[in-house]
């Protein structure tokens, strides 16, 4: 029995008395991390992590943990308890963290991500090492199963957290996100930065390309990866960690002028203080007054012009006081005709939503919209499907055409006799559901 499979027989087991192991997550030959829940605090979800160790070893990661423990930062990893315990005579030391859905590595083998998705990765994981960074710390493991997502937060985990430039024989390079340096078990954040070289690559590509063992060249990087991420991936795999860039050096390099997705949301400049901060604050308060006003009149002049004239074979859109409507679920299944699917001579009498799995649709930010092109023959099935726009991600536009070909409709008559049709499908995917419109069009 391999020690993986030694680790997922602990199921079930209670660790000091007070966590259960409810559930094997994961884990490797050194460590194991299983669903728990934290005493009193209602079966809220936790996990725990595993090391077998004892001795001075053991104490000192105790240590290390309980100060990682007392960090505070919205991109890392809450870690609530540390301590050891034994299960089958077996010595180990655990972590109780925050409980996160799923990781980076969960994702990549299903698909890669597109460059927007990757800025908006780095961005919290820039702001997690910089404030780790910015405390004499090191993270030591960054690559993709230590990048996860809580809610609608991105967190680095926390229970690898080091002094930086403090030896540790124990901490030696183990993977190709690992520094080359790090095989003599000290870390820095220039060892960070390299691991962080390594993850841009492997969320582009899929695959993760470092250094050879014992190489004194700089690696090669794979082709297709776009800018600004090649060169970031360039300037943080340098062998010598002296010419690795900064942590402001990659930020620099994605916003503004760097970054390729445009930026949706940005912190507001804190004001200094001065005899001109009163008025400047008047000022903008009376502009937004009056765009507002201006906005309101032209919302209300568009809700009566479309009342009047609505497009037919789109979905209208519901008044300002009523709830948006929920996404449809993310699996195929049939629905009943949509009214707003109907065009003269023609309609939709079965859909299906692309087969989408839950990880894979966690990655979304914001909508997605991918339109097809179907061609539909007298009987009303689908007998050619073709991507109109395919939008940022070949992975979600290859599922939303799967589903299309399995859309089925009603003809239009021509001459009493059903005819065949045309229609253009408009899919708009977000997280946590999928909306569907269709429109006939003329030939």
């Amino acid at each position: 029995m391999s020690k993986t499979e030694a680790w997922k027989t602990w199921e079930g087991r209670v660790v000091s008395g007070k966590f259960p192991l409810r559930q094997w997550l994961g884990g490797s030959d050194h460590s194991a991390v299983f669903l728990t829940e934290r005493p009193g605090t209602g079966s809220e979800k936790a996990a725990i992590k595993l090391i077998e160790a004892e001795g001075p070893d053991a104490e000192r990661e105790v240590t290390r943990l309980h100060a990682a423990g007392r960090l505070s930062h919205p991109n890392l990893i809450s870690i609530f308890e540390a301590g050891r315990g034994q299960i089958d005579g077996t010595p180990v030391v655990y972590t109780v963290m925050e409980y996160a859905e799923e990781d980076l590595s969960q994702i990549l083998p299903q698909r890669p991500l597109t460059p927007g998705e990757v800025s908006d990765m780095l961005a919290p994981m820039l702001d997690g090492l910089s404030y780790l960074h910015g405390n004499g710390l090191a993270h030591g493991r960054i690559k993709p199963s230590n990048a996860l997502a809580v809610g609608d937060q991105i967190k680095l985990s926390a229970d690898s957290v080091a002094p930086a430039g403090e030896p540790n024989t124990a901490r030696r390079r183990v993977g190709v996100y690992d520094a080359p340096e790090t095989s003599s078990g000290t870390l820095s954040p220039e060892g960070d930065v390299w691991s962080l070289g390594v993850t841009i690559i492997a969320a582009l590509t899929q695959k993760p390309t470092g250094a050879a063992q014992g190489s004194q060249s700089d690696p090669g990087l794979p082709g297709g990866i776009p800018e600004p991420f090649q060169g970031i991936a360039r300037e943080c795999l340098h062998i010598d960690p002296k010419r690795r860039c900064s942590l402001v050096d990659i930020r620099a390099r994605l916003q503004p002028a760097g970054r390729s997705v445009p930026v949706e949301s940005e912190a507001a400049p804190v004001l200094r203080s001065s005899g001109n901060t009163r008025s400047i604050l008047i000022g903008v308060a009376l502009v937004v007054v009056a765009v507002m006003v201006v906005w309101g009149l032209l919302r209300s002049h568009g809700k009566e012009n479309s009342a009047q004239a609505p497009e037919p074979g789109t979905q209208q859109s519901s008044p300002a006081t009523a709830p948006e409507p929920k996404p449809a679920p993310m699996v195929p299944q049939p629905t009943e005709p949509a009214k707003n699917s109907a065009s003269p001579g023609g309609a939709v009498l079965h859909q299906v939503m692309p087969d989408i799995p839950p990880s894979a649709e966690h990655t979304i930010r914001g909508t997605i919209k991918v339109v097809v092109r179907v061609e539909v023959d007298a009987s009303g099935k689908v007998s050619s499907a073709k991507l109109k726009s395919a939008g940022p991600s070949r992975y979600f536009a290859e599922r939303v055409l799967k589903a299309a070909q399995q859309w089925e409709f009603a003809p239009p008559e021509v001459n009493g006799q059903p005819a065949a049709s045309i229609w253009l499908l408009q899919f708009q995917l977000r997280r946590g559901g999928t909306q569907a419109s269709a429109q006939r069009q003329t030939r």
